[in-house]
């Protein structure tokens, strides 16, 4: 179990190796340092379904799972904020669960549980079952859902306030055709 700081409500965000999780991590850091709060960086590691199946629960598949998702962490607060981040109370947890659960499970009332928000496939949805949905469904926390930006706006912001460019004119399916159709058969 996860102590609570003294002194109240935390950020707590769920991480995986996706951009969606990174969007969601740089927005806690960012959220946790504003508002003055610790963040808690948790990723949580189902187990195997080979090894649960086997009953293998031996301590050297957990441990493993739980160095793997330490080290990603580790990883990712590089990339996102080049380590620790600044101004922040940071703690950072590797667990093996489910990952919905486990995270409604460390944020309590008073927390704000952050996650991101992938775009899967529905075969993918079928295999492994959505966090998001997970959490937005039963934590009794303040739930946020971090999107990565979209090519549109890292554009405009790169631009430095000056107009983006106009986009090109939309063309209809049926004007195209008839251009290509035009240039296949020249009368």
């Amino acid at each position: 179990m996860i102590a609570r700081p003294e002194g109240g409500p935390r950020v707590v965000v769920g991480v995986d190796d996706t951009p969606a999780a990174r969007c969601a991590l740089s927005w806690a850091i960012g959220e946790a340092r504003l508002r003055g709060l610790s963040l808690l960086v948790v990723h949580a590691e189902p187990l195997p379904p080979h090894v649960s199946a086997a009953g293998q629960l031996g301590g050297g598949v957990t441990d493993a799972l739980r160095g793997a998702g330490a080290e990603l962490i580790a990883t990712l607060l590089d990339e996102v904020a080049d380590g620790t981040p600044h101004g922040v109370e940071l703690t950072a947890v590797a667990v093996v669960g489910e990952p919905g659960a486990t995270l409604v499970k460390l944020a309590g009332d008073d927390d704000m549980l952050v996650v991101g928000h992938g775009d899967r496939g529905p075969l993918s949805r079928l295999l492994r079952p959505s966090v998001r949905l997970h959490c937005a469904r039963r934590a009794r926390a303040t739930f946020v859902c971090v999107r990565p930006p979209t090519l549109d706006s890292l554009i405009e912001s790169l631009s430095d306030g000056e107009e983006p460019p106009a986009p090109a004119p939309e063309v209809s399916p049926i004007r195209r055709l008839g251009g290509w159709l035009r240039r296949s058969h020249p009368v």
